[in-house]
């Protein structure tokens, strides 16, 4: 029986945020996928960053992974090794992404499926399903998503919490509410692999999950299905991963992350996340200690104002550093808005590669950095520090991943990176993590 891998077509750079010791991977030629096909982890992640793209650019993108895929899990079977793929559109817990672009996609190039599953449900986020709905935790209460901030997103916006309604706004009418099934909480908790074996012809599914361990059930029940032939395709939240790859607990514990930061120095906090949430959140890490704050006026990242306020930021944040404080890189506030979804890319694109020369100029000495905010944590990863792989070596906080560069860096070898998504965690996170790193080891 052909060994199974976890292939996660990331469309950005948080879903690894509930598992450890495996490869992300920011290139998806051949060459770098066998690499990541071979790696003794159970699963790899593939970032894509699709989610700040424009549909039709998601879609040629997911295509040209999943092409260069299928020629890499041929070349494995040619060789005598082949894999049995369990492949996951990985996307938000909020239900922002394109969907059903990147499923279709899939789909056409990587398929037939028997079934494929929407399951949002992330826990260590305050994200739960329960009879089809889909609800976010907020102080408290759990609230549904279309109630929330994340439903009025200016490029994904939704209308509905119940999740095969929102399946039929998303498919406008392709895949109607009544042909989706519903995996709801009792039958998972039951047993639910006869009905997975009954499913055909890429049938659209939703699972209900209030706990870790109703993914567990599943999941369990899953791989019997798929080790009795049937192929299936998942556009999940991280959750999800967990169960799927059982992993061990993660060799570095939360608490014990400073051992992995350089020389125990300084480092970067750059924060380009604009949800209310991470604004929350800057605010009472800048009451901190040891810090030099450095606010990035959005306007100034492009036109004749660009070059000076580079090298304006860059000298403020070396000085910082030389005098071991940490520097927080954050950009202005303030809401823009757009006449398009396409003006709106622009700007973030041309202040995210403002961003990236900033990462780029940073001292060679710096001792870690933050990421915060999905998107800005994949520009990081693929342009900033121009990584082909990193390894996740676990979590920060719930939901936060650590990645580490490569050894062989030419300038940043093996610096710690906190992978913080935008939504993540309550007001005291974000400095909570920088005090671990710190090695102020808080409870």
């Amino acid at each position: 029986m052909a060994e199974t891998k976890i292939i996660v077509l990331d469309d950005d750079p948080t879903g690894s945020q509930t598992v450890h010791s495996c490869l992300l991977l920011t290139r998806w030629d051949v060459a770098t996928l066998e690499i990541a096909l071979r790696d003794p982890a159970p699963l790899f992640f593939v970032l894509t960053n699709t989610r700040g793209m424009a549909a039709e650019r998601a879609s040629a993108l997911t295509r040209e992974v999943c092409q260069n895929l299928r020629l890499a899990l041929r070349q494995r079977e040619q060789a005598g090794q082949p894999l049995q793929p369990i492949l996951v559109s990985r996307s938000d817990s909020t239900l922002r992404g394109h969907y059903p672009v990147e499923t279709d996609v899939m789909a056409e190039e990587l398929g037939p499926f028997d079934a494929h599953f929407l399951v949002p449900a992330f826990f260590e986020g305050g994200r739960i399903t329960r009879d089809g709905v889909h609800y976010l935790l907020q102080n408290g209460v759990e609230t549904p998503v279309h109630e929330t901030e994340f439903a009025r997103d200016s490029v994904f916006a939704f209308h509905h919490s119940r999740l095969a309604d929102y399946v039929a706004e998303k498919t406008r009418g392709r895949i109607p509410a009544s042909a989706v099934q519903s995996f709801s909480l009792a039958e998972i908790r039951a047993g639910c692999l006869p009905k997975l074996l009954t499913l055909h012809d890429n049938t659209c599914c939703v699972v209900d999950a209030e706990r870790a361990d109703d993914l567990d059930r599943f999941c369990a029940d899953l791989r019997v299905a798929v080790a009795q032939g049937k192929r299936f395709l998942f556009r999940s939240a991280a959750s999800l991963l967990t169960s799927l790859a059982q992993l061990p607990p993660q060799p570095v514990a939360a608490a014990e992350m400073s051992r992995l930061v350089r020389g125990g120095r300084a480092g970067a906090i750059l924060v380009g996340s604009h949800v209310r949430k991470t604004t929350e959140q800057l605010e009472v890490l800048l009451q901190e200690p040891g810090l030099c704050p450095i606010e990035i006026d959005v306007d100034a990242c492009q036109g004749a104002a660009r070059p000076a306020l580079l090298r304006d930021v860059l000298a403020r944040a070396a000085s910082a550093h030389s005098d071991g404080l940490d520097v927080v890189l954050y950009t202005s506030r303030s809401e823009r808005r757009f006449a398009d979804q396409a003006m709106r890319l622009a700007f973030g694109e041309a202040v995210s590669a403002f961003l990236m020369e900033v990462v780029q100029g940073l001292p060679s000495s710096l001792g870690f950095l933050i990421s915060k905010g999905g998107i800005t944590s994949n520009d990081v990863l693929s342009s900033g520090l121009a990584l082909r792989t990193a390894r996740v070596m676990g979590q920060i906080l719930p939901g936060c991943s650590v990645v580490r560069c490569p050894a062989d860096h030419p300038r940043f070898p093996e610096l710690p990176v906190v992978i913080f998504p935008g939504n993540v965690g309550d007001a005291g996170s974000l400095a909570l993590a920088r005090q671990r790193l710190r090695g102020a080891h808080p409870a």
